[in-house]
């Protein structure tokens, strides 16, 4: 048997679960389920993302907790379907709270897209890639 080649949940250790759920839900993302503000879900397109604080993510991962560094060797992206619709969402992220890390702009690889950082410093790519089809439930198509 091999592991199959597919994301369930990213999960986000935060220094606190209420205001990063606050923060996400200003973005307009849908919860999915929480357990006592400890930890909480949001839907995506294919996938779940998880907030649970971040000490107690690293102990049950069997991890020692140490100062988070500027970049943690991860970025997370979220592909749309037009140049405006990253600017869009630039918007509604700095509006929630978001701090820029890049602004949107064209980009060598042909598309458009910039970097903000949740309240934890997590960063996101907003990018348009107009090779990077989306269909009807919001997945791309990497070929």
């Amino acid at each position: 048997m091999s592991v199959p080649a597919r994301i369930s949940i990213v999960t986000l250790g935060v220094d606190d679960v209420a205001r990063s759920r606050a923060f996400y839900e200003a973005l307009g993302w849908e919860i999915a389920g929480s357990v006592d503000d400890a930890i909480c879900w949001f839907r995506t397109a294919d996938s779940y993302l998880g907030l649970f604080g971040r000490e107690e993510l690293a102990r049950d991962a069997g991890l020692r907790s140490e100062p988070t560094a500027e970049f943690g060797g991860i970025t997370l992206a979220i592909n749309v379907e037009s140049e405006g619709a990253v600017d869009e969402a630039f918007e509604a992220a700095q509006a929630a709270g978001a701090r820029i890390l890049k602004p949107a702009d064209r980009a060598d690889w042909g598309g458009y897209s910039g970097y903000f950082a949740d309240p934890d410093g997590h960063p996101w790519e907003v990018a348009y890639n107009p090779s990077f089809p989306i269909d009807e439930d919001g997945r791309i198509t990497i070929s």
